[in-house]
């Protein structure tokens, strides 16, 4: 398994190019960025050229949906504007090469029956991945608790399980967030047995609070076992907030982790 920082929330006292040499200096192995499209493509593909780092994730374009709207991926009303957003993602992806992207399921939306809303969100996301699949980029989608996101269509690992089903394509498979798990109450060993051979991205934060490893209550030595029992090799993406905004020192876990390194 291979360590990337998230750059949206780590390395934040630098402009986001920048980021990218701090992670390499730190000790990470690559980069994920949540919402890269206000960079152009070719700066963002040399700036990550220029650190030797791949970037392992980044998200589909998510319309509304930051702003505290539903989103785009599962609204039957938006599909042009869904179409237009997996041209955007292909165009940019093209260029940078992320070796997945995280198409986000987003709220319900008003008005709207949950059973109609996950069609949308299931033939959308096999759209995506049938797209994808011709550059060799995999698509994710991830569950997100419903105490920080309320109204957030997918939250836990049963959830993903069905998703996974109903789109039923090679080229999709489960974003698991370890946080998210645990913000409710979900532990997280279980949601990785629940997922177990269809997990194609990990991302962690400690929980309670949000912060670095060590500063909450996950066993993440337990969890990064139960990923390497389960057969995962994918990235642990670190996507956490450190403690006043300083990343650096907020990075003894990572020291840990690598005595002895991750496989």
């Amino acid at each position: 398994m291979k360590l990337s920082a998230n750059l949206t929330m780590l390395f934040t006292e630098r402009p986001l190019l920048e980021r990218i040499v701090a992670a390499a200096a730190a000790g990470f192995e690559g980069v994920e960025i949540q919402f890269p499209y206000e960079v152009p493509a070719l700066r963002l593909k040399d700036e990550l050229a220029r650190a030797g780092m791949p970037l392992a994730l980044m998200n589909f374009p998510a319309g509304d949906f930051m702003a505290g709207g539903p989103g785009l991926a599962a609204v039957p009303a938006r599909q042009a504007a869904f179409d237009e957003a997996l041209q955007e993602a292909l165009t940019y992806a093209a260029m940078v090469r992320p070796q997945s992207i995280n198409v986000l399921s987003g709220r319900l939306a008003a008005g709207l029956e949950r059973e109609q809303a996950l069609t949308t969100l299931s033939n959308n996301i096999r759209k995506a991945s049938e797209a994808f699949q011709t550059l060799g980029i995999g698509v994710v989608s991830e569950a997100i608790n419903p105490i920080d996101m309320p109204g957030f269509l997918v939250n836990t690992p049963e959830h993903l399980q069905a998703l996974l089903e109903q789109v039923d394509h090679g080229n999709f498979r489960a974003q698991l967030d370890i946080y998210h798990m645990a913000r409710q109450g979900i532990d997280p060993l279980v949601a990785v047995e629940a997922l177990v051979g269809r997990i194609g991205h990990v991302q962690f934060a400690d929980c309670p609070g949000r912060g670095a490893p060590g500063s909450g209550d996950v066993d993440f030595a337990r969890v990064r076992q139960a990923l390497e029992t389960g057969g995962y090799r994918g990235w642990l993406g670190a996507e956490y907030r450190p403690e006043e905004g300083d990343t650096r020192a907020s990075l003894g876990w990572l020291r840990a982790w690598r005595m002895p390194a991750l496989s």
